[in-house]
């Protein structure tokens, strides 16, 4: 078994609690307008493939430095190779590795809840709560997502919300409370993460000479995403 992988970062800090070894899967079926990484799309061009023994021997170059954090791994949307992930996943264990796993939950099968069985923390990317709009900014229902969820509310494994905050489309405040106020019966949401839109990776799909479907959209202001932060804290 092998994974198409697109990147690997040593020193990552924003993904999981810690400093955390992040991987980057190759292969997304999600086409979000405000994507970052469009180049992590196609599913088969990856930079490299490696076994989850080879992966997990690159990580053991940087134990020392992720003792208190671990491995995060993401993409793409990892869960396009569950069974990669696990065997992963199971390996870090194995050597006491804290495991997150960033996934849109777009994907759901048994494959997918054999993943979320063996994870310690899980990155559950919300991108909007409203299924009409969900489907606009993805190309994909907000079913599976939610159905991850209450997996995850069923075997209370702990769980990050991420949630973009996209002017025009996210940044409303009908909406932001739509999402708090489902958000808050579920026992297994350690925290929530809001997320403000950014416009960095737009130079990759000037390269990969792909329209970029938000032009235009403004950064999302600093004070916007502390009021809705200060929704959610109430």
């Amino acid at each position: 078994m092998v994974g198409n992988i697109h990147s690997l970062e040593s020193f990552g800090t924003v993904d999981g609690p810690g400093i955390r070894f992040v991987v980057f899967l190759q292969g997304c079926p999600l086409r979000c307008l405000y994507c970052h990484n469009p180049d992590t799309w196609e599913k088969g061009q990856g930079s490299m493939r490696q076994s989850p023994e080879e992966l997990l021997a690159e990580v053991l170059r940087y134990k020392n430095f992720i003792v208190k954090g671990g491995v995060t791994v993401t993409g793409g949307e990892p869960l396009m190779q569950a069974a990669f992930v696990r065997e992963f996943f199971l390996l870090c264990r194995g050597q006491g590795i804290h495991t997150a796993l960033d996934t849109s939950g777009v994907l759901w099968s048994e494959a997918v809840r054999d993943v979320l069985d063996v994870t310690d923390l899980v990155l559950l990317d919300i991108k909007s709560i409203d299924p009409v709009q969900h489907k606009e900014l993805t190309g994909a229902k907000i079913t599976n997502t939610l159905r991850c969820l209450d997996y995850l509310e069923e075997k209370q494994i702990p769980t990050w919300i991420r949630h973009v905050i996209v002017p025009g489309w996210t940044d409303d405040d009908r909406l932001l409370q739509q999402l708090a106020d489902f958000l808050k019966p579920y026992r297994c949401i350690e925290k929530i993460e809001l997320l403000p839109y950014h416009t960095m990776g737009t130079h990759k799909y000037e390269q990969l000479g792909l329209p970029y479907r938000l032009e235009g959209t403004p950064e999302l202001p600093a004070e916007r995403l502390e009021r809705a932060r200060e929704r959610f804290k109430q």
